[in-house]
């Protein structure tokens, strides 16, 4: 255990051997001369440290596989094709990163963080690969019926997301389910480019007007099913139908008795939020048979929740499923489809866990394998055509390709100790009653001793009298403050003290990460670079609001920090210190509000390419500005930015003593006039739009995938928008 000679050495800068003067037999501290071996820097630790340990320091080769790893530059390579991708079409995410954050005259595009990276091909590897591994499983089992997914768009309802997965599922009849009436419109307008026979799948509570929408879908020839929730939505849709006279495509949401326990299984069993207990499925039978629409039921629909943990529970939902799809087709029905809703998790943290609700114990090809074989056997054992297989899996389809960037600010200082020259700290012996005195002579000696335990003791105790005189009124700040350091130094010592950082990022952790708040859902977050160096800190990310569940400090592998670089020692990098969250591409953008007036993040769209540094931002859109999320909130930022501009003419009018009123004047408003056009997140100093006389600028970057030309943005006014 180190000596405690660096407590009273590190707080007083005099040489050592003297003594309180109010006090002669107070020790003289010159037992605290042995020293205690200073922190291990990051230069320190750099050559003993290699981008394989940072690999293996934050699991990324476990959550991280087979897109994301650690290349020997020391920063986060994206494999955008998974497992077939070549080495020479890995990207390297700091390059991205900068090229979004560099300014435009350098060849950047000037976006502002926290920075939302999506990689399309990504989004294609995995609707693939889940498509691959259900045709793998109904080949090699002789399943007679096919497969065809139905991407639920509210896990991320972003044009170019849901535009993608339309474009790359249509080799595979790859349809979209809507759960609200803006869901549908959009899934609606999608599929009319999409593969004729991709399903429309309607979910969610449903009133005339959505029913209405859905029977129009399928004029529009679009394969729509109207998903029954609730047994009261069926006369609707025979009324509605009849009046339009369309024949509907209907489905119904059984409620199975299979669950699984956790946050993500609330939402299965019989007392789950929707679906038809097996009496409703029933009634609901006998009233399609009495009005001629039996044949109208084609698709069955269950859900036993998100994340499900094993294949075997998995197995046991499908296959009671499966009894009731069977039973429907003895009654009659018309069916063709089953759908097993989602449940297809992603393992966040790299454990491959079945106790876990941020790990799965399986794989996709498990995952495809379990349920094919599950209908395949009830099916044939009770002599049932083989239905179609239809899956909701949206989590792990567009988690994968989404990453936030974002950049650690500052960090907060531990243990900064205050100089104390000999006349302080002999006024500071002089405040101090005579209990708070023992307690230091008390310290001193079991310093002396090498009593580690006591020193703790008597130093709390010190502490705690002292802040009593402070409250009392008998201890100004600073003695308070240098017996806080001397106090901390102890602990640092004896090795209790907090080593863990407050690393405080320019991110909403309410607007982009809303899950973790909500209900803990952690995510993968690292360093995307400085990987070839040893992190020799512990830190808690804090975030830019003001309120104290703005922090994240719980962290995969069940950690509450999480291992970060100094920052420091980052001049390699201009200085910025970029981490990234990833795994986020389900649900965290849609669930974000305006917390704090923070709006979204930045968002460029990214493409492998044959370019030298193999890929190209071929989309590229700014975060919110002030004015857009004020807006938000019914404010006019045209009318707050004239109320402004008149009280600045009356304060400039009072003003005697400025020598060009005039020029002072336009400076001062064009910088307030673009603040309502900037994003809300913290900028560089250089940017600050008050260091200019002119606020020109700014705008919205667009690049074209078909090379269309970048949107002018030069601006009439400095209060106008470019608009693409």
């Amino acid at each position: 255990m180190p000596a405690l000679g660096c407590c009273v050495d590190a707080t007083v800068s005099p040489p050592l051997g003297y003594a309180f003067s109010s006090d002669s037999s107070l020790p003289t501290p010159e037992f605290f001369s042995s020293g205690v071996p200073p922190m291990t820097n990051a230069a320190a630790g750099h050559s003993h440290w290699s981008p394989d340990l940072s690999s293996a320091l934050y699991r990324v080769d476990g959550w991280g596989a087979p897109y994301f790893s650690v290349n020997s530059s020391g920063d986060i390579s994206v494999r955008p094709h998974g497992t077939d991708t070549l080495p020479h079409q890995e990207i390297d995410l700091l390059k991205v990163a900068k090229k979004a954050a560099d300014p435009k005259h350098l060849g950047g595009l000037g976006l502002q963080m926290p920075l939302v990276v999506r990689f399309p091909d990504i989004l294609k590897n995995r609707l693939e690969t889940l498509q691959s591994a259900f045709d793998m499983a109904v080949r090699s089992r002789g399943y007679e019926a096919h497969y065809q997914g139905v991407y639920p768009v509210k896990c991320n309802q972003d044009r170019f997301v849901v535009e993608d997965i339309v474009k790359f599922g249509s080799p595979y009849r790859f349809g979209l389910e809507a759960g609200s009436k803006p869901e549908l419109l959009l899934a609606m307008n999608c599929l009319s480019k999409g593969s004729a026979d991709a399903l429309l799948v309607c979910n969610g509570f449903k009133d005339t007007e959505y029913i209405s929408l859905a029977l129009i879908a399928r004029k529009l020839l679009l394969n729509t099913v109207i998903v029954l929730e609730q047994e009261e939505e069926l006369d609707l849709v025979i009324d509605i139908s009849r009046k339009m006279a369309v024949r509907p495509v209907i489905g119904l949401r059984a409620k199975l008795r299979t669950k699984h326990s956790g946050h993500f299984g609330s939402t299965s069993g019989e007392k789950g939020k929707f679906g038809l207990t097996t009496t409703q499925i029933l009634r609901v039978v006998k009233k399609l048979e009495g009005s001629g629409m039996l044949d109208c039921l084609q698709l069955l629909h269950f859900h036993i929740g998100s994340q499900i943990p094993t294949t075997e529970l998995l197995a046991d939902g499908v296959g009671e499923a499966t009894q009731i799809y069977s039973e429907l087709v003895r009654l009659g029905a018309g069916m063709k489809f089953i759908d097993i809703g989602g449940g297809l998790g992603i393992d966040y943290d790299g454990s491959k866990s079945s106790d876990s609700d941020v790990s799965v114990a399986h794989g996709i090809e498990e995952y495809a394998s379990a349920v094919v074989q599950a209908v395949q056997f009830v099916c044939d054992r009770k002599g049932v055509k083989h239905p179609v297989i239809c899956s909701e899996s949206g989590r792990a389809i567009v988690s994968h390709h989404s990453i936030m960037i974002f950049e650690a600010v500052s960090a907060s200082t531990t243990n900064v100790s205050p100089q104390l020259s000999s006349g302080g700290l002999q006024s500071l012996a002089e405040t101090l009653n005579e209990d708070a005195r023992a307690d230091y002579r008390n310290l001193s000696a079991a310093a002396v001793r090498g009593e580690y335990d006591t020193c703790l003791l008597y130093s709390d105790q010190l502490k705690q009298r002292c802040v009593e005189q402070f409250n009392d009124g008998s201890l100004d700040i600073e003695q308070l403050a240098a017996v806080d350091s001397i106090c901390d130094l102890v602990s640092k010592a004896i090795g209790v003290s907090d080593p863990v950082r407050a690393y405080h990022v320019n991110l909403s952790v309410f607007t982009s990460i809303p899950d973790f708040w909500a209900f803990g859902q952690l995510f993968p977050i690292v360093p995307i670079h400085r990987l070839d160096e040893k992190p020799t800190m512990r830190g808690i990310l804090s975030d830019l609001t003001c309120d104290s569940d703005g922090k994240v400090d719980k962290f995969i592998g069940g950690e509450s920090s999480l291992p970060l670089h100094d920052l420091g020692s980052n001049g390699g990098d201009g200085g910025r210190y970029y981490l990234g969250m990833f795994l986020g591409g389900a649900y965290e953008e849609a669930l974000g509000g305006l917390h704090n007036l923070f709006g979204g993040p930045s968002v460029v769209r990214v493409l492998q390419s044959d370019s030298p540094h193999s890929f190209a931002v071929t989309r590229s859109v700014p975060g919110p500005s002030c004015a857009d999320v004020l807006r938000a909130m019914q404010f006019e930022p045209e009318l707050m930015f004239e109320t402004l501009k008149h009280r600045a003419e009356e304060s400039f009018d009072q003003e005697e003593e400025i020598e060009d009123k005039g020029l002072a004047f336009e400076s001062l408003i064009s910088g307030l006039a673009q603040s309502f056009h900037n994003m809300p997140y913290l900028v560089a100093p250089s940017s600050c739009c008050f260091t200019a006389a002119t606020a020109k600028g700014g705008g919205y970057y667009y690049y074209n995938e078909d090379n269309a030309a970048d949107c002018a943005t030069a601006e009439d006014e400095i209060w106008s928008y470019c608009t693409a």
